[in-house]
């Protein structure tokens, strides 16, 4: 992360958010990454946006880096680490949570959602004015089916978590991303992907390092040849999403 990230006060609200944070709390109708990106040069670095939902835990954070854009993007690694933590933290005992690079997460391989990130266009060697994580978790299933009847989605009651409401989710979030922010000031970015790489979908045989752009460099063991993939791309749909539903696939 930046060396600096300007957070406004906190003020009042639903959610017990550390200080540094702004909650902006929408209705169910709501959708909290939209309403972030729309709106965050006014709210301003450290506002979080959160949707009062019972079947999500959604939520928004926006972002004022001073690094150029080009490294300043992998913020969404930060992200991305702080709401595998905050899962971590209400799953069962070895309960299996992994990352689908970039950006889907797996409980015991069933999709229970992810995140995004966005930026306003601007000059790759500049700051950006602003940057938005958002993320969505599904806590309870809607299908109405009996759980483990479809293998490749999840819900958090399903799965077992304890006390995953969206609320307590979102809270261990904002908590969470402090910490990686503050490891990414003292140590480099280097903190931040030491703790995302290891919560990859493993692949047999592969090492995988992050580079300065945010690319997933990928190297088969004894091979010299490096693939890369490509973050910018990868970022432009959430793999996750189902857009006419607006959750989880």
């Amino acid at each position: 992360m930046p060396t600096e990230t300007r957070m406004k006060s906190s003020i009042a609200g639903a959610l017990d958010l550390p200080p540094g944070y702004r909650l902006v709390t929408l209705r169910e109708v709501g959708d909290a990454f939209a309403h972030a990106c729309a709106n965050a040069a006014e709210l301003g670095a450290g506002t979080l946006v959160h949707v009062g939902r019972f079947d999500l835990a959604e939520f928004a954070v926006v972002l004022e880096p001073d690094e150029p854009l080009r490294t300043a993007r992998r913020a969404f690694y930060a992200g991305m680490s702080a709401l595998l933590d905050a899962l971590a933290a209400h799953a069962p005992p070895e309960k299996p949570v992994a990352v689908d690079w970039p950006d889907a997460i797996r409980i015991d391989m069933g999709l229970v959602g992810g995140g995004q990130f966005a930026w306003p266009q601007g000059p790759e060697d500049e700051p950006p004015a602003w940057m938005v994580f958002g993320g969505m978790v599904r806590t309870v299933s809607m299908t109405g089916g009996e759980p483990g009847l479809n293998p490749l989605t999840a819900a958090l009651e399903d799965e077992g978590f304890d006390d995953a409401t969206s609320g307590r989710l979102v809270e261990s979030f904002a908590r969470h991303l402090m910490v990686h922010v503050d490891a990414w000031q003292e140590f480099g970015f280097g903190a931040v992907a030491r703790h995302y790489l290891p919560q990859l979908t493993p692949e047999k045989g592969m090492r995988r390092d992050i580079d300065e752009s945010g690319d997933l460099l990928v190297r088969r063991m004894g091979k010299t040849d490096t693939e890369r993939r490509k973050l910018i791309p990868a970022l432009a749909k959430p793999s996750w999403l189902d857009p006419q539903t607006r959750g989880p696939r």
